[in-house]
């Protein structure tokens, strides 16, 4: 009996090793896409031909719960930044999201992390509800508790921008905004570590680099460097990739508000296949050394960990499943995917961490990993032929800005040729050409791209921009 009770303990200790080894790291899972697979497809390729253990979501869409069930998934799903306001002033609506949003669902849909908003502290616009968020996860993690439900761990996700001046040198230095210091991230730590619960960080590596390729070295960004090193002059600690860095640096920020053990999940990380002209660094070859060296990172064993907490055990959730031709912004926005929507990979990666380096294809070699210099343009995407849309991107870009669509006027230089494709384009390329430095991109809901192509024509002079 004490034999067979040994090979049981045994076995349930193997078991919940390889449940933590195979969860390591998941995948977020978008939705904006009119090509995507359907939902039983994109399960299947989720566990098939990524070997993922978890899957992170960005709402809490009902058909996609019950996809997952029964699969061994592990599942984080989110109440949207809308509904946090009126959470936390109504306990019985948080009982109800709870009850039509998890509870049908759990335990055969492993769900284990409800996020309460996606990165509202990095939105000023929001700033309105920010002290509004730590009661919403109280009032979300009671609703569960009212369901017997314990094992689902309450937070929500932040940026690097939630640390002062989004600053990683050094990480002891780390601290967070003063605007959310002591009145969201004071209690919102106490109520993690009341739970348990993690902090769920989004750092993002490429975007710091992107920002100084000159002063940070592209192979510390990959977690490729060999020879490499930073050293804390305020802790000594020695670091070898900037992904540590982002880590400790919300490690110490926490610390300074007297919460040094909260547990850290990457709910967000990646590194983008393709961009635009002025996107530098985006593309295959880095995108897939990247989270290759991440999962290799975050599925040793024993683990690694960071300098500030050596051999602690990560999770983490890679962005993301496939590339989403409907996302807003700058072209990276739409290639950050391992697979292409239809199925295909865009670059070979195991999410196990069980395949060899070695086994994989060789990549292709990066071209743009030094910054572009030169004129690009802002012009009419091949395909964009909606007559509709287009005109209202036209309406709206020439309303906006000083004098943007002046010269396409009658009598003007680039009124002619007088076709809709002709004055878009132009209006565009005088948009963006205002507007890139406060943020705009050259997108306009999919109808632009950019070319380094001159579109001007006799005396019509189309703007651009120089870098």
């Amino acid at each position: 009996m004490g034999g067979l009770l040994h090979l049981l303990v045994i076995s349930f200790l193997l078991y919940f090793s390889r449940a933590e080894a195979t969860s390591a790291v998941g995948v977020n899972y978008g939705q904006l896409g009119n090509n995507l697979p359907s939902l039983p497809d994109a399960v299947r390729l989720i566990k098939s031909r990524l070997s993922a253990g978890s899957v992170k979501l960005y709402d809490a869409n009902p058909q996609i719960l019950r996809a997952l069930s029964n699969t061994g998934l592990e599942v984080c799903t989110m109440v949207p930044n809308e509904l946090i306001a009126n959470i936390s002033a109504d306990q019985a609506l948080a009982d109800r999201w709870v009850g039509s949003n998890i509870v049908p669902f759990y335990p055969v849909t492993r769900i284990r992390h409800l996020l309460v908003g996606n990165e509202i502290l990095s939105d000023p616009n929001n700033r309105w509800f920010w002290l509004k968020l730590v009661s919403a996860m109280r009032r979300v993690q009671k609703a569960l508790k009212k369901n017997q439900i314990r094992n689902v761990k309450v937070g929500t996700s932040m940026a690097i921008d939630t640390l002062e001046l989004s600053s990683v040198y050094p990480p002891s230095n780390g601290s967070f905004r003063s605007d959310i210091s002591g009145s969201v991230m004071k209690p919102m730590l106490q109520f993690l570590s009341e739970t348990k619960s993690y902090l769920y960080f989004d750092p993002y590596p490429y975007f710091h680099w992107a920002k100084d390729p000159e002063k940070i070295n592209l192979d510390y960004a990959l977690l490729e460097s060999k020879s490499i090193r930073y050293t804390d002059p305020g802790t000594g600690l020695v670091y070898t990739n900037l992904f540590d860095q982002m880590i400790d640096s919300m490690v110490f920020a926490m610390e300074k508000l007297g919460y040094p053990n909260i547990r850290i999940l990457m709910a967000e990380t990646g590194w983008p296949s393709s961009g635009d002209y002025d996107q530098i660094g985006a593309n295959i070859y880095n995108a897939a050394t990247y989270n290759r060296n991440l999962v290799k990172k975050l599925t040793a064993r024993p683990p690694v960990g960071t300098p500030a907490r050596p051999g602690q055990a990560m999770q983490g959730f890679i962005f993301a499943l496939f590339n989403e031709n409907q996302k807003p912004g700058p072209t990276t926005e739409r290639h950050f995917g391992l697979l292409y929507p239809n199925g295909s990979r865009v670059y070979e990666i195991d999410l196990s961490g069980k395949a060899p380096s070695s086994g994989y294809e060789l990549l292709p070699a990066p071209t743009n990993n030094k910054p572009y210099k030169g004129r690009i343009w802002c012009v009419v995407a091949p395909g964009s032929n909606n007559r509709t849309a287009l005109e209202a991107a036209l309406t709206h870009s020439c309303s906006q800005g000083n004098g943007t669509c002046e010269a396409i006027r009658p009598g003007k230089a680039c009124h002619e040729p007088d076709s809709v494709l002709s004055h878009v384009s132009y209006a565009f390329s005088s948009y963006w050409a205002q507007f890139r430095k406060s943020g705009a991109s050259c997108f306009f809901n999919g109808l632009a791209t950019q070319t380094i192509k001159d579109p001007s024509h006799g005396s019509c002079k189309f703007p651009s921009v120089t870098l």
